[in-house]
């Protein structure tokens, strides 16, 4: 059979294999590959089938499928890779929620998290199909299994096949071959078996016993996967996704993982005990997830090890945003003039070159049916009359946050400075204001982004990043910002989130021997919009400012310039701060322009 004969038999097979699941389910057609190379173009490598879950794409390498001697089993596979989508792990999310349930299971081998993750979802779905579907599932499995020369000399496969045998009740070697099977493999394969009965309809559950079961095998043979090459199609599942909602540890991921032999669920159902219980107890493990939240290295792992591609910086983006969101409010803003309505004028011509957008065509074809672009093409003008509501306008926000060595990288530990600066930002964001974000710490330690921006990516990309140095407040760049943006009227408020480093705005001098107290006197009143320094300082500062130089310089600022000074006890207090730095500066009427 040529390769288009094939890839047109298994395209009539689809509606075949969505049936399957059921006669309303509904995807789009799978992509039939001649060949390895274009699969692997399309990121399926290793296996000959696979789901991409970001746009539920089933994606087919007819070459290997040609190689394996599957061509005539269309239907099975096709349907195998529709029930990754309608059933396990059938999205991004609930695909990384299963990584997240198995992590605690599989200490100090968590690279494999991946591997059972897709063996587990597999057996689910292929005994499914087995029983439910009346598809050659087992059939199908004896041609993986002569086609995969890897698969003997690892104990994990045996397992795998094992397992199937006890589901299917095929005889004892069907698909395991000949060789005796150790009695503890056996007893494995039956508990799993159970388990996998047991959790089919609330799979996520039984995740994590699974991953327990086989944590044996897979110390032993830390290179099984080599065996499973041909069937890992979930591998790179999430590539492109964005899944939500894992920055906390769900309530299930804290709960003792149970091995399966010592799960009072399994034990007795489906057939006689068999002698397994008390063997796989020795081996049973008391293992939980510890904390609340992950910290963004652990978050990072999780979105890598789900198919991801992410560096450090942008998996602490995806991070801070999530943990962002339950905290934003709007950003204060000022009264501006009231608000104008639009107010329909005259027509004027429509030149070539002027935007297409601004053709009157109703107009433009009661002049002539047949529009002649600059003679009988029209665009409306546009006035304005006073509106009935008062407008507002956001303050833009120019923030400082302090990145020297008594901050935590943002990357790889949760960074308060860095969160309570998200939350503020995508807050005036949201609201319509500008942003600027500049992180420091040394002598010509600065990041800014490019000018005052309206994209969350731009403002967190900078918040994200991590220096470790020095403390030295850039005025430059304070003097520069706002000298420059004067002219534009626009007010904007000044925030730095430090600690008692911020008082190096004030003690120090600029380049060309201004002392700070001068610039920053004078960036305030250009910026129109007020400014606050939120400290990680003690709360009765004041008390003993006359004693230590930093502070004083801090009581200066606020008395003579108009600072507003909030001391926070302790980095997280920056999260209160942050939420409620909008209300407190700036009531709901937006009055007032400076704490």
């Amino acid at each position: 059979m040529s390769a288009r004969d094939l890839a047109a038999q298994w395209a009539a097979a689809w509606p075949e294999a969505l049936a399957a699941w059921s006669p309303y389910t509904r995807l789009r057609p799978p992509l039939l590959l001649a060949s390895s190379k274009a699969a692997q173009d399309e990121g399926l490598s290793g296996s000959f089938a696979m789901i991409r879950l970001v746009d539920q794409t089933v994606v087919i390498d007819l070459e290997q499928v040609r190689g394996l001697g599957l061509d005539t089993y269309a239907v099975e596979v096709l349907a195998h890779e529709i029930g990754h989508h309608v059933h396990a792990p059938a999205s991004v999310t609930e695909h990384t929620r299963s990584l997240a349930r198995m992590l605690p299971a599989l200490p100090n081998l968590h690279q494999h998290a991946p591997l059972i993750a897709n063996l587990y979802t597999d057996l689910l779905i292929n005994d499914r199909l087995q029983r439910s579907a009346g598809l050659r599932m087992a059939e199908l499995m004896a041609k993986v299994v002569a086609g995969n020369r890897d698969g003997p000399d690892s104990k994990l496969w045996t397992l795998y096949l094992r397992i199937y045998e006890l589901l299917w009740g095929l005889e004892p070697g069907q698909l395991t071959g000949s060789l005796p099977l150790a009695p503890e493999l056996d007893t494995d394969a039956r508990l799993a078996a159970r388990l996998v009965r047991h959790y089919s309809r609330h799979w996520l559950d039984g995740i994590g016993s699974f991953a327990l079961l086989v944590l044996p095998w897979l110390i032993e043979d830390q290179n099984a996967q080599k065996a499973f090459a041909s069937l890992l199609d979930t591998r790179h599942a999430g590539l492109g996704g964005n899944p939500e909602g894992l920055t906390a540890i769900e309530a299930d991921e804290r709960r003792e993982i149970r091995h399966p032999g010592a799960d009072p669920e399994l034990i007795g159902i489906g057939e006689e005990a068999m002698g397994e219980g008390e063997e796989a107890s020795e081996r049973a493990s008391s293992l939980a997830a510890s904390g609340q939240t992950r910290d963004p290295y652990q978050y990072g792992e999780l979105l890598r090890l789900a198919g991801m591609k992410l560096d450090p910086a942008a998996a602490a983006i995806r991070y801070y945003r999530e943990r962002a969101q339950p905290y934003l409010v709007p950003f204060p803003a000022l009264p501006a003039a009231r608000s104008e309505d639009p107010l329909p004028e005259g027509l004027d011509p429509w030149e070539p070159g002027e935007p297409l957008e601004r053709i009157d065509w109703q107009a433009s074809l009661a002049l002539s049916p047949r529009p002649i672009p600059g003679l009988t093409t029209v665009q409306r003008q546009i006035g304005t009359q006073p509106g009935s509501e008062a407008a507002r306008r956001p303050l833009d926000l120019d923030l400082y946050v302090d990145s020297s060595g008594s901050m935590p990288d943002p990357r790889s530990a949760l960074s308060w400075p860095a969160l309570a600066g998200a939350v503020i930002c995508l807050s005036a964001l949201r609201a319509g204001a500008a942003v600027q974000v500049t992180l420091w710490s040394g002598r010509n330690q600065a990041m800014s982004t490019p000018g005052f921006v309206r994209s969350a990516d731009e403002c967190l990309a900078i918040l994200v990043a991590y220096y470790g140095g020095a403390t030295q407040f850039p005025l430059p760049t304070l003097r520069d910002t706002h000298a420059a943006r004067v002219k534009l009227g626009r007010p904007t408020h000044v925030l730095v989130v430090s600690d008692d480093g911020a008082s190096t705005m004030f003690d120090s001098p600029d380049e060309h021997g201004i002392t700070g107290f001068e610039l920053c006197a004078r960036a305030l009143a250009q910026a129109g919009g007020g400014g606050t320094l939120a400290l990680n300082i003690s709360s009765d500062w004041e008390r003993y400012a006359a004693r230590y130089p930093a502070w004083k310089w801090l009581q200066r600022a606020r008395d003579e310039q108009g600072w507003a000074v909030h001391p926070v006890a302790t980095l997280p207090d920056l999260l209160a701060f942050a939420r409620a730095f909008a209300r407190r500066h700036y009531g709901p009427a937006g009055s007032s322009a400076s704490g």
